[in-house]
């Protein structure tokens, strides 16, 4: 499920870190965030769509990896983008 390019240049916007910054931690992570959420409603209503859950969980995992790169890169980034997208922190 893509995102429409709206959504994602919105979220580009507010969590780059330069004004040509598509591609930093932070802005992957809130891509993938914006995604699993969506994809997360998706499965809400349709239960037994297996292929789009397992696509559902290589993202989480992606985030994840992005999520552990970013901590030990600059954790005081890493708790500014936690707080602001709303994760739990482990």
């Amino acid at each position: 499920m893509a995102l429409p390019k709206e959504v994602k240049e919105r979220i580009i916007q507010e969590h780059r870190r330069h004004e040509k910054d598509t591609g930093s931690p932070e802005v992957q992570i809130a891509i993938l965030t914006e995604k699993i959420n969506r994809l997360t409603e998706h499965l809400k209503k349709h239960k037994k769509d297996i292929h789009s859950r397992r696509g559902l969980i290589a993202m989480i995992h992606a985030r994840r990896k992005h999520l552990e790169y970013l901590r030990e890169k600059d954790y005081q980034r890493y708790l500014e983008v936690v707080n602001k997208l709303g994760l739990k922190v482990k």
